[in-house]
């Protein structure tokens, strides 16, 4: 995909522009549904929602600091990276591109100052406006396992740290695997112990 600044020494954005990016990756990744159910599960452990806030940064300082052309392979590798690595999670389901896509599509808008982009999704409240919406998420580990209780869950619109997990609160190891189904079509099925990789694919 040839999108963004690829093969050409990077434009620098105006201060404006910056302001607005920063708030359109933020935007973005706010309706990214694979990284947003990670934060809620606290798959990247309680400082999930800071690991996030993390990932935001770093695209922002890849846009607004590298000195090299953008790839937007590159910008792939960093959302993949991030996920594996701050959330033990593997996406198999094609969001990655999809996300990046729109981030390089965003940055190249910002360079030519047109912010209509990120305003339309300043304005949007609707969870519908979600990233990859109806996903299959299963841990690679106990992929087989169907002797697990099932509980029911609500996800809206991606918002910030929705339904935090009390401290202190003691957590019956039967019920540490649970298998989630969500309203946007979501199938999740967390590990026994909270290991091994969780795998996002698309839902068949």
């Amino acid at each position: 995909m040839d999108n963004g600044d690829k093969g050409d020494v990077p434009v620098q954005l105006s201060p404006e522009a910056l302001s607005f990016l920063a708030e359109g990756i933020s935007l973005v990744l706010s309706r990214w549904t694979a990284l947003q159910v990670a934060i809620e599960n606290e798959w990247g452990g309680r400082d999930s929602c800071q690991k996030s806030e993390q990932l935001a940064l770093s695209i922002f300082s890849w846009f607004s600091q590298s000195k090299e052309p953008h790839y937007i392979d590159d910008l792939e590798n960093m959302l993949d990276e991030s996920m594996v690595f701050s959330f033990n999670t593997e996406i198999e389901d094609g969001s990655i591109e999809e996300v990046a896509e729109k981030l390089m599509i965003m940055h190249e808008d910002c360079l030519q100052g047109n912010y209509e982009s990120i305003e339309k999704l300043r304005k949007s409240n609707s969870g519908k406006e979600a990233i990859s919406q109806s996903r299959k998420v299963i841990n690679e580990d106990d992929e087989d396992s169907s002797d697990d209780e099932v509980s029911d869950m609500m996800l809206d619109e991606p918002k910030p740290r929705l339904n935090p997990i009390p401290k202190a609160k003691p957590v019956d190891e039967k019920q540490i695997r649970e298998t989630v189904e969500v309203e946007d079509g979501w199938s999740v099925v967390g590990p026994r112990r909270n290991k091994g990789k969780r795998i996002i694919r698309p839902s068949t």
